[in-house]
């Protein structure tokens, strides 16, 4: 199976986007592929502001999300894979949606010839 991580992301982007709130993305910016201004990461992170007012072209890939927006006035192309997002969430109150710094697991489990119906195990919690 694709992972389910650009859905995710796309369907919260949304669901922040129709209540007029401020969506944001966390971005491990030390993962190979990420560009993103350099003088903003802290920590190996940086934080996006993807709103339609603060971002031109957006695109939620399901490999990479691109976008143009200004950092200090100056203009730049954004572009990160997918995989590199740690949390989309809501600017005004943190609402929002953690992934697994694992990445999730895009293959299936193999099914076992007795389910214990009280196993959650094949269910992938995603905070």
């Amino acid at each position: 199976m694709t992972s389910s991580r650009p859905y995710l992301i796309r369907a919260m982007y949304d669901w922040i986007v129709d209540n007029g709130m401020t969506p944001h993305l966390l971005v491990d910016a030390e993962r190979e592929g990420v560009i993103v201004p350099r003088q903003y990461v802290e920590n190996g992170r940086i934080i996006l502001n993807i709103a339609p007012s603060a971002v031109a072209s957006l695109s939620l890939g399901n490999e990479r999300i691109e976008f143009n927006a200004r950092f200090g006035g100056a203009p730049m192309k954004v572009d990160l894979p997918v995989e590199a997002v740690m949390a989309i969430y809501v600017r005004e109150n943190g609402q929002g949606m953690m992934f697994s710094e694992e990445g999730d697991d895009t293959s299936p489990q193999p099914p076992s010839n007795r389910p214990d119906p009280s196993s959650r195990s094949h269910l992938k919690v995603i905070k």
